[in-house]
């Protein structure tokens, strides 16, 4: 997860435990404070010059799938769980 408020970090702390537990990676949470530096790499992003890879997308009421599939370690990419309920994977 990239940015965020306290509710969406506290999620994450809560999700990266569930995981932790789970599978045999760990997920931490890391804080950098924004620099003039890093707008070189927002223009990269927002010029399409790098983009996430997104390996697999689950609707919210597939988490216990989409936290398996990331323990199994095959992901390749980022895996996505929607809060809106679609089938798109």
């Amino acid at each position: 997860m990239v940015g965020g408020n306290i509710p969406h970090i506290l999620s994450t702390l809560i999700v990266g435990s569930l995981i932790s537990l789970i599978g045999n990676r760990k997920m931490r949470i890391m804080a950098v404070k924004p620099t003039k530096e890093h707008d070189f790499i927002l223009e990269l992003v927002e010029s399409g010059k790098i983009k996430a890879i997104i390996d697999k997308r689950y609707p919210l009421r597939e988490s216990p799938a989409a936290f398996r599939y990331l323990a199994e370690g095959r992901a390749r990419g980022k895996v996505v769980i929607t809060m809106e309920d679609s089938d798109k994977n």
